[in-house]
């Protein structure tokens, strides 16, 4: 992505990275500002989602190493210093959605996620769906409930309600197979 010796790479390699591995919303992740990064801590302030709640997101370290590293290069600008966000446009402006879904659509389109015509294909919320499906499939494999999961789930991707969070099960089969199975398990038990 031009120009060679910009910020806009970093930026949509961090920004695409960060929906990836949190399951942050891409308004959540456009809307984070600079003093909502606590880096040093690994904490990321999320505020007035999209249920008007706020909520604290832990961060890997290596995730934090990445973040630390695109906020040392943003810093390297002093057109980009002023800015209120996070993340920032090559300029030092807000990233505005619509650039950042054009960017996505035509990323895709090389790597060959999606055809050159295509008007379907990945979108960036996938990148959350993918990332709960990923966490409850992490715990039932280590042989967690999915009655302890979900709650903590719901609360770390900001659903207003446990039940909003209830249909990522249905999303993935193996998902599906691992509940029939416990089901199985407690009415056998029953029994």
């Amino acid at each position: 992505m031009p120009p060679a010796e910009g910020l806009r790479r970093w930026t949509y390699y961090c920004l695409f990275g960060l929906l990836a591995v949190t399951g942050l919303r891409i308004s959540e992740a456009l809307g984070l500002r600079r003093e909502d990064a606590d880096l040093q801590q690994g904490i990321l302030t999320i505020r007035d989602t999209k249920f008007g709640k706020s909520r604290l997101v832990p961060l890997h370290p290596t995730t934090t190493k990445v973040l630390l590293n695109y906020a040392a290069r943003r810093g390297e600008n002093s057109a980009r210093q002023v800015g209120a966000y996070f993340f920032v446009a090559e300029r030092g402006g807000q990233l505005l959605i619509q650039y950042v879904h054009a960017v996505f659509w035509k990323l895709s389109r090389q790597i060959g996620l999606r055809g050159p015509t295509d008007n379907t294909g990945p979108r960036l919320h996938d990148f959350r769906h993918r990332f709960a499906v990923e966490t409850l499939l992490r715990g039932y494999r280590s042989g967690q409930g999915v009655e302890l999961q979900l709650p903590v789930l719901s609360t770390y991707l900001g659903h207003s309600c446990v039940r909003d969070t209830y249909w990522y099960l249905s999303a993935c089969p193996e998902l599906m197979e691992h509940a029939v199975k416990r089901l199985d398990a407690r009415w056998e038990a029953s029994s």
